[in-house]
Formats: structure tokens, C-alpha cells, sequence
């Protein structure tokens, strides 16, 4: 049998066309752009050639859009760039309790530094309450930062609504982590005005790793993280990464194209596995198959089985899943995400995630769904 990839959440294919390019980019664009000559002048038109690329597929201006090593830095620096740069306003700050790992733990280490926290709670859907949010506010809030789409279950957050209740504080920075919502179909909630600070992954849309961006909107001021030469308008130095650069924003244009198409195909898979995995009493589903959670994204359980057992046993079929976040896969620990929405850290054990992208078929899911039947009632028979 064909190996079939549904970890998609955790890393994606390098696709062939972006591979090309990254290749063509390191062979031929080998020039500093900061340099004076003529390969500089090169590298840096192409620098901004493709910065004003992913601007116009994210609907921004050129200026807003700086790049990154990923997710991880484009969320350090959105945070701990707005509290260096307002801590003369305030030290108190907005999340989520489901947040990423590059989030929370950005948090608590500016806790340390005599910052103040909320970390917002959320319903058994993994959705913060604005009702809440609006509570939280204080006179010395200085930030307020929730992901678009979580990484564990897929809950999609109700960005455009907050964007609403923020709109009575316009000092506020408000920061969303987008890893995970680049072409889901939230194209448009990505594009409300009232964000601030936006944080991408290139390897989540088939580009290389090690590289991202991060949306700033023009006016909002935050301290750079990383001090040098000046790249990116004196705000993150190093010389700039241009073959991934390049990749990435070749990348990001195959899937904002498609994204309409892409995720409605992601919807059905999702939905065939859903459907069947349902029927099952032992089988325990945490990701929901409605417009509140994203298309790619599917969260379960089998109660009494270890979440890396049924990884392995998946694996040991030629299909790689993974449990609830790659990030936190190795550590043995209980999701976060799954605690927070309430679910017993017995069953929470147990969780593993189902991610897709573009490249996954119904086909694939038939043969899942036949793979977890065979393997549902083996596990049955252990522990009977």
C-alpha cells in the first residue's frame, strides 16, 4: 500500500514547482541584497518582488509584511516586540489558554519579567467568549493575541468578532497566529482590518522550513527582536533567507489560488472519516465537522489506547498521523488544548490528530477508515 501523509498540521511536502525555485534562486541569485553591485541589486529586487507577492495574496501593503525564520519568531517577536515597545503604557496582556506552544511559553516567560497574563478560557469547542475578552480589559492592556485556527483540534476563533470589541480600544495590538489558517478558506477573516500583527509558517503550505513572515500593519510600532545590520527597515536584522523567501512566496500563491477548492476537498475527506469514525462507541471525536472548525484538522480518541500506540499502529499500516501537536508529540504530555476544553486527562491520553491538505483524496480516506476498523477491533480484543 501506498504511504499516505495525513500530518500535515506538524510539516507539509515541499511542493515540486517551489522546490524549483528555491533551487534556480540558489543557483543563479547568489548575491547579498544588501549589497551595492549589481548581484545585490538583483537579490534585492527579487527580496521585493517577493515581499509585494505575499502582500497582494494576503491583501496587504508591501511595507507590512516582514520576513521570518516561521511561526515560532513571527509570534516571539509580534509578543515580546509589543511589550518592549509599550511596557512604558502597560504590562498587562490578552491570550487564550489553547494557544501555541510559541505563544504560552512566550507568556510566561515575560510573566517572569513582571508582566501581567489573562489567559482567556474557552467552551467545549476550544472558542474564546469576547463577552469574556471585553471583561479582561484593562486600562494598562497593551496586548491582545489569539491564533486563528487551533493546531491541536481546529477550532477556528471568532477573529472578525473580536476585531469588533477591539475596535473600542484602538491602542491595543492585536496579534493572531495564522499558522494554521493559510489556505482553509478564512481568506477573508485573515484580511480584517482591525489586526495588527499576523504571524505565517512557510513549511505549513508546502515551503521549505526555516522560513515565514509576519503581517505588521503600517503604524503600529513594536521593538525588534533581532539587532544588526538592518535588514527589514531596521526591525529584523540578518541577511534575509532569499532562495526560501522566494519559495515561500511561490508557495503561497499555488495554495491562496486554489483555496476555495483546496479546502471544501479537505472538508469532504475530513467529513468521510467523521461520518464513519461515529459510529463507533469507543471512539471519541473532539474536532467538530461544522463552519466553527477548520477543514483539515480531525481530533480523536480510542478510549483505553495510548495516543502513541495508535500513532504507531496507524504507522505500522503505512499511514502517518500524529498526536494532538508535533510540538509537544516527543514530551508525553496531556494536551493542553484537550484540558482546557475540559476532557479528562484519561481520555485526553488518548488523543491523536488527522491533518490534510490538498494532496489527500476520499480514496485515502476509504482506506483509513478500512485501517481503523481493522485496528479499532484489535484494540478491542487487548483490552476486553
Amino acid at each position: 500500500m501506498q504511504k499516505m501523509y495525513f500530518d500535515n498540521s506538524a510539516t507539509t511536502k515541499i511542493d515540486p514547482q517551489v522546490l524549483q525555485t528555491y533551487r534556480t534562486v540558489c543557483e543563479k541569485v547568489w548575491g547579498n541584497p544588501s549589497s551595492l553591485h549589481n548581484l545585490g541589486e538583483h537579490a534585492f529586487n527579487l527580496l521585493e518582488q517577493a515581499r509585494k507577492q505575499v502582500a497582494d495574496l494576503i491583501g496587504r501593503k508591501q511595507d507590512e509584511i516582514f520576513f521570518t525564520s516561521g511561526g515560532t519568531e513571527s509570534d516571539n517577536w509580534a509578543i515580546k516586540g509589543t511589550a518592549i515597545e509599550k511596557h512604558i503604557y502597560g504590562k498587562h496582556l490578552i491570550t487564550s489558554s489553547v494557544e501555541h506552544p510559541a505563544v504560552i511559553n512566550t507568556m510566561r516567560q515575560l510573566e517572569k519579567l513582571g508582566f501581567e497574563v489573562t489567559y482567556l478560557p474557552v467552551d467545549r469547542e476550544g472558542r474564546v467568549s469576547c463577552e469574556d475578552l471585553r471583561k479582561s480589559i484593562r486600562k494598562d492592556t497593551i496586548l491582545v493575541s489569539i491564533m486563528a485556527v487551533n493546531n491541536e483540534v481546529g477550532s477556528i476563533q471568532p477573529i472578525d468578532e473580536i476585531a469588533e470589541v477591539l475596535k473600542d480600544y484602538p491602542k491595543i495590538h492585536f496579534h493572531v497566529d495564522a499558522v494554521q489558517a493559510v489556505g482553509k478558506g478564512l481568506g477573508k477573516m485573515l484580511k480584517n482590518e482591525r489586526i495588527d500583527l499576523m504571524s505565517f509558517s512557510g513549511h505549513k503550505f508546502h515551503a521549505p522550513r526555516g522560513v515565514g513572515f509576519m503581517y505588521k500593519k503600517e503604524g503600529r510600532m513594536i521593538a525588534p527582536l533581532l539587532t544588526g545590520g538592518g535588514q527589514e527597515k531596521n526591525l529584523r536584522s540578518g541577511t534575509e533567507n532569499l532562495p526560501a523567501i522566494a519559495a515561500m512566496a511561490k508557495a503561497l500563491r499555488l495554495v491562496v489560488e486554489n483555496e476555495d477548492e483546496y479546502s471544501k476537498r479537505q472538508q469532504k475527506i475530513k467529513e468521510k472519516i467523521y461520518d464513519h469514525m461515529e459510529k463507533f462507541d469507543k471512539a471519541v471525536i473532539f474536532s467538530g465537522r461544522d463552519k466553527n472548525f477548520a477543514p483539515h484538522v480531525l481530533c480523536f480518541a480510542i478510549k483505553g489506547v495510548r495516543g502513541e500506540t495508535i500513532v504507531h499502529a496507524f504507522e505500522d499500516n503505512d499511514i502517518y498521523i500524529s498526536t494532538t501537536s508535533a510540538c509537544s508529540s516527543k514530551k508525553h504530555t496531556v494536551s493542553s488544548t484537550l484540558r482546557s476544553i475540559g476532557i479528562d486527562d484519561g481520555i485526553a491520553t488518548s488523543a491523536v490528530r488527522v491533518s490534510l491538505d490538498e494532496n489527500n483524496t476520499l480514496e485515502e480516506a476509504e482506506e483509513f477508515n478500512k485501517v481503523f476498523d481493522e485496528l479499532y477491533e484489535k484494540f478491542q480484543m487487548i483490552n476486553s
